[in-house]
């Protein structure tokens, strides 16, 4: 669960890393601009990245300026998210950018801490240019940073004056936030060192372990509360929610209606694998009933960026019959017109093929962009054939 820039500032401000004073501003509250020390910055609150290339990061020498910007950027789309705030902050000079980050090494199996001495909006430019100013440092799980760790650290980044032991405290902080918050990732990019020779962390990115937020009450207090693991909730992932139907939207044109969310996942693989492009994970295992079913298929016949449905059902637990059953009814009830491409299998496969069957005999003119494969067709056909109608409706 990403936080907003204000909120992760909250966070490094109760751990002691220096951040500058702001205030957090939408329309309706741009008359605190009074309260504001010119020059300052202005910056869209948005979870992802890439804000300056976009302009959504603006200084502004004065209060009309400033004013200028928070109403350009709010109600601005950045991906699929609404920008509805902006921080403002003192503008500040300074000499160097720095990057530091903790985040988790899944394939190591560890924590690990990145550091570059060389931070900024082009980061990703500089590691590829130079390789060698990406360092990392590995620890256990729950393994404190030694302080002479964090003093080699700021060493290594190239800072030996008297601001090392400075340096040193913020890198121990942030890494000790890293643990003590369940944090998925901490970074801060970039840390500047400025002209009077003092840290600030500009930018905050925070992501936190939604299902370990109950360890952490003070979050609630301080306002930051659980919510979709990447920001906020389309309409559709919104619907999905208050279904008890675990829902993603993607960016893509194929609807997918898979089994369990393992199938899900590989069929969202499987998809780009072939060229075509998802619009969502879905996981309609674990015997749901013929509404949450049919409300499953509506979320894609609704989306209108999907332009056809590829399912599959594999029968277990989640029978073939009430799979099948779902489908009819949703489609005789809603008499959709996207075509779907879909595969059945397994536990009472052969009672749920008769109830398709007789429904395509009773309604042909329904039922005639709906295709039902057995297991004799490999998966990776019936994915190919659905691509391939996908880009015939373009």
């Amino acid at each position: 669960m990403r936080l907003y820039e204000f909120e992760a500032k909250k966070l490094f401000k109760q751990c002691k890393i220096p951040v500058l004073d702001g205030i957090v501003l939408d329309k309706d509250s741009i008359a605190r601009l009074s309260d504001v020390v010119f020059p300052v910055v202005v910056k869209a609150q948005s979870f992802l990245g890439g804000r300056g290339k976009l302009g959504l990061i603006k200084g502004a020498d004065n209060r009309k300026e400033a004013e200028q910007h928070i109403i350009s950027m709010i109600g601005q789309k950045h991906g699929p998210y609404t920008i509805e705030k902006a921080l403002v902050e003192k503008k500040i000079d300074f000499e160097k950018e720095i990057y530091i980050a903790a985040t988790i090494d899944r394939l190591e199996h560890k924590l690990l801490f990145i550091a570059n001495e060389y931070g900024g909006v082009e980061i990703e430019v500089i590691t590829k240019e130079k390789p060698g100013s990406l360092l990392k440092y590995y620890f256990n799980p729950n393994e404190i940073m030694p302080y002479f760790m964090s003093r080699k650290i700021a060493c290594d980044l190239g800072i030996t004056d008297s601001r090392l032991s400075d340096l040193a405290n913020i890198i121990n902080r942030v890494y000790q936030l890293f643990i003590d918050y369940d944090c998925k990732l901490v970074e801060v990019n970039p840390l500047v060192l400025t002209r009077d020779r003092n840290f600030y962390a500009l930018d905050a990115k925070v992501d936190l372990d939604e299902d370990a937020m109950f360890r952490h009450p003070g979050l609630s207090e301080m306002g930051i509360k659980a919510r979709h693991e990447v920001g906020e909730l389309t309409e559709r992932e919104k619907f999905a929610k208050a279904k008890g139907i675990p829902y993603v939207d993607l960016d893509g044109d194929i609807g997918v209606f898979p089994g369990g969310a393992g199938f899900g996942i590989a069929a969202i693989d499987l998809i780009t694998l072939y060229k075509g492009k998802p619009a969502n994970f879905m996981d309609s295992g674990g015997a749901p009933t013929q509404e949450k079913l049919k409300s499953m298929l509506g979320l894609l016949i609704d989306n209108p960026r999907v332009k056809a449905i590829f399912g599959a059902r594999f029968g277990g637990i989640s029978r073939c019959d009430d799979w099948a059953k779902a489908v009819v009814q949703y489609i005789t009830e809603n008499k959709p017109e996207k075509p779907m491409i879909m595969r059945m299998a397994g536990n009472m496969e052969e009672q749920g093929r008769r109830i398709l069957e007789q429904a395509k005999a009773d309604f042909p003119q329904l039922f005639s962009k709906i295709k039902i494969y057995s297991v004799n067709t490999p998966i990776e056909e019936v994915i190919k054939e659905t691509i391939r109608i996908a880009k015939e409706s373009e």
